[in-house]
Formats: C-alpha cells, structure tokens, sequence
C-alpha cells in the first residue's frame, strides 16, 4: 500500500472547476504558510487519508458520471503528480491543477506532456510582501511559472485572495500591472478572505473595508 498522500477527496463539485462537473483531491503538505490560508490541516498534515490507488479506484467508479478532477491542496506539486496525471488521463478524464507556481519545472513537464487541462494560479502578493504574506521567499518562481503559462498561451487562471489588513487597493493595482505588462490579458479573480478556526496566522476578518473604488481595472476583475 502506497504513501497516503491525498489528505482528502470531495466527491462532486460544480464550482471548482469552471463548466465542469468535478471531483476534488486535496494533496497534503504545502511549500508556503499563508497567513489567510484555512486549510492549515492540509498544509501541515504528515499524511492523509487516501493513497494514490484510492484516488485511482475512486475516479474509475466515476468515469462517464464526471468530466474531470481538480488536484488542490495544500500544494499538489509537492509530489510526484506525472504517474497520477498520466492514469486519470487514460481513464478520459480532464484535469485541473491548483497551485501556487513554486514548482515551475513540474508544471511545465505537466503542461508541455499534456498531462494537464487547467490551471488556477495563485498570485499571493506582490513582491514587497510576498515573504511576509506567505512565508516564501520564492516570489520569482512564481513569476517564472506565469511567464511559462502566458508564453504557452496556455488555458489557465489567476487569482488572488483579499484581506484589506495584507492587501490594499495598491497592491493590487500593482500586481495588476505586473500581470499585464507580463502579458496576462485574461480575467483576473479576487477571492474574498473567509476567517475559520484554521487560519494559519489566527486572523480575523480585515478591520476596514477593501476600496474596491479605487481598483483601475486594468484587467477584467471578477470577485468570488
């Protein structure tokens, strides 16, 4: 019996992935501890419940009832995702990785094998905070990860989650601005903070508003 390395498995979404009917995998262990995240138990889990061949067994019960999977986490591309990847593929299955970019080279073997269908990047913070924001000092990984994605013209998202008290109006003008001067002319989503018992740095919900006013919209925004 192999390593359980997915802590969990959501059965059925149709929000996850976008015009899709879905599972989820939630991968253990993460390479960041943002202070908002809410999935500490994922992010700081030894083991989950769930080994690869669960996973396997799982999605071939599935096949013709679902469209595709969505590998999340903590990070996914912590582990060796290519064997995975490659038998849900083989089952006809479409797939969908999110990720926060620190592993560049997995994602562009993952890509350029066509083991992958989807992205959701993560874009935490600009690079003034992105240390602070995430724990990670990996800030142009990240960027070399979008780079790759953007030049591939490769279908795939960016998002970032708000917490007025992390990130202002500015920062997310500026980070507008990278993306766009990078290239990124897609919809950029801004996800709102959600305070649970489990937020890694035990934040609360921001102490003022987030001026949304004072956005330029220099992509098309949409908020989740």
């Amino acid at each position: 019996m192999g390593k359980k390395i997915v802590y969990d498995i959501t059965p059925f979404t149709h929000l996850d992935y976008p015009g899709k009917l879905a599972a989820i995998a939630w991968f253990t262990g993460c390479n960041m501890r943002c202070m908002y995240c809410y999935n500490s138990d994922i992010v700081f889990s030894k083991e989950g419940i769930h080994t690869v061949e669960d996973l396997l067994r799982f999605m071939g019960k599935r096949i013709g009832l679902l469209d595709g999977i969505v590998l999340s986490g903590g990070e996914p591309t912590l582990h060796d995702l290519e064997p995975i990847c490659r038998q849900i593929k083989e089952m006809g299955f479409l797939i969908k990785l999110d990720t926060n970019g620190l592993k560049p080279e997995q994602i562009k073997s993952l890509v350029q094998k066509d083991l992958i269908d989807y992205i959701a990047l993560d874009y935490k913070a600009e690079r003034a905070k992105f240390g602070y924001i995430t724990g990670s000092s990996q800030y142009l990984r990240f960027i070399e990860t979008l780079d790759f994605l953007i030049a591939r013209q490769f279908d795939f998202e960016v998002r970032t989650t708000v917490h007025a008290d992390l990130l202002n109006a500015d920062d997310i003008n500026r980070m507008m601005h990278e993306l766009k001067n990078r290239g990124y002319n897609k919809t950029y989503y801004l996800q709102t903070f959600v305070e649970t018992p489990n937020n890694i740095a035990n934040i609360k919900h921001p102490s003022k508003d987030f001026a949304k006013q004072a956005l330029r919209d220099t992509l098309p925004i949409v908020w989740r």
